[in-house]
């Protein structure tokens, strides 16, 4: 007659340790998310010193103001594909992270999921006749839950799947124009 709670008991306490685990890994995930973003700015703020700085150097050697006009403009292609990439890179460790969050939950749920009707299972053995239905309601009822969980996860990752499509279209029509009118400043300064 004490089997019941103990099995709540034991059912519980390896229901808190998969908890702390996969905290401990989601919380392992966002930190290495973290460093690659802290990375990602230090290099591109180096790298965009390091340009500005030899910008400037050009633009100070500069005779008259067509030639520094046809400088300052050839810089802005250069650098509207480096905030394009920076962007990109961003939007891709976002991704990742994501990603890691969804395999995280989805297997959280799934392994719960499985465990519950386990446990439900040992529980019901013992259940008093009649009781069938009630059972067979709150399996039901769980299995409905992770449907909807599974659902929901994909809904999630179609928009995600979206958004990113979205975003590298308006990158591209973006550099497009962007390359076109650096092209036509190169020139321009050329002639």
């Amino acid at each position: 007659m004490f089997a019941i709670p103990e099995q709540f008991s034991a059912a519980s306490k390896a229901s808190v340790e998969a908890q702390l685990a996969v905290f401990s890994n989601l919380t392992s995930k966002s930190f290495e998310s973290l460093e690659k973003v802290v990375d990602l700015n230090l290099t591109t703020f180096k790298s965009s010193v390091e340009e500005s700085s030899a910008a400037v150097k050009q633009l100070l050697t500069v005779k008259d103001p067509q030639e520094w006009l046809a400088l300052a403009k050839a810089q802005t292609q250069p650098n509207t594909e480096k905030a394009l990439a920076y962007g990109r890179q961003l939007a891709s460790i976002a991704s990742g992270v994501q990603a890691e969050f969804s395999k995280a939950a989805e297997a959280q749920i799934a392994e719960n999921s499985r465990k519950l009707l386990d446990l439900i299972d040992e529980v019901t053995k013992n259940a008093p006749a009649g009781s069938e239905n009630a059972v067979a309601l709150f399996k039901s009822a769980i299995g409905n839950a992770s449907a909807g969980y599974e659902q929901f996860n994909k809904t999630a990752k179609q928009a995600a799947d979206t958004i990113e499509t979205n975003l590298n279209q308006a990158v591209t029509q973006f550099t497009q124009p962007a390359a076109a009118a650096a092209k036509a400043t190169t020139r321009a300064a050329k002639k």
